[in-house]
């Protein structure tokens, strides 16, 4: 199996795109991944995302994953809110171009919870059908009436319950007023960013994908 992920550029709404691109031979579908904040230093380097990749290709998905505007070499200065969808929507539209035939996978960690689902409910919009979307300790406070989730696909919250970051009773009241069918889980003695807890991470991961 090919491990090694391509750096490449996609164009942006705000300029060329960082990203790092994986196209596994024969894939059994295509998954995009989205960082957490920048502001805070979220790149797609960071750990969680770079778990959410491995398992993503561990379990036969092409992946790609990316830095939002003003991260690392992508063009342009941080917005914190639609701006950031933005760029993930050329993203994903650049990757379902790969693999037109291929189901998309969104999958998102922290803010990148709230980029992934907002991206969901836009490509819902254009007639875009999603296989799942993976929302991992969101920030789903900045999911709003006007930023929806996606709703069409099958949905899995993946919530650590000592986050220090994300409240997690937050992500639970949210769970519960979402009136639709979706897969909570809850990671017993964990933080934030998953320390010592990656292999949990991964394990709850792979058989859902």
């Amino acid at each position: 199996m090919l491990t090694r992920e391509t750096p490449l550029m996609i164009a942006g709404p705000s300029g060329q795109l960082e990203a790092l691109w994986l196209d596994t031979p024969d894939a059994r579908g295509v998954a995009l991944i989205c960082h957490p904040n920048p502001v805070q230093g979220g790149t797609m380097l960071n750990k969680v995302v770079s778990t959410l990749q491995r398992t993503a290709r561990d379990s036969g998905l092409a992946t790609l994953r990316f830095n939002y505007r003003g991260v690392g070499a992508s063009a342009g200065s941080h917005d914190m809110a639609s701006g950031e969808v933005d760029d993930a929507d050329a993203v994903a539209n650049w990757l379902r171009a790969q693999h037109p035939e291929l189901p998309l996978t969104l999958l998102g960690f922290s803010f990148g919870g709230f980029v992934a689902a907002a991206l969901g409910a836009r490509l819902e919009a254009q007639g875009v059908k999603l296989d799942k979307l993976f929302m991992v300790a969101p920030a789903v406070h900045r999911l709003s009436e006007d930023v929806p989730p996606a709703s069409d696909c099958p949905l899995i919250l993946i919530q650590p319950e000592d986050d220090e970051v994300i409240d997690p009773q937050v992500v639970y009241q949210w769970s519960a007023a979402l009136g639709r069918a979706h897969e909570l889980l809850k990671v017993a003695e964990c933080g934030h960013f998953f320390h010592g807890k990656l292999t949990d991470l991964k394990d709850l991961l792979l058989p859902r994908l």
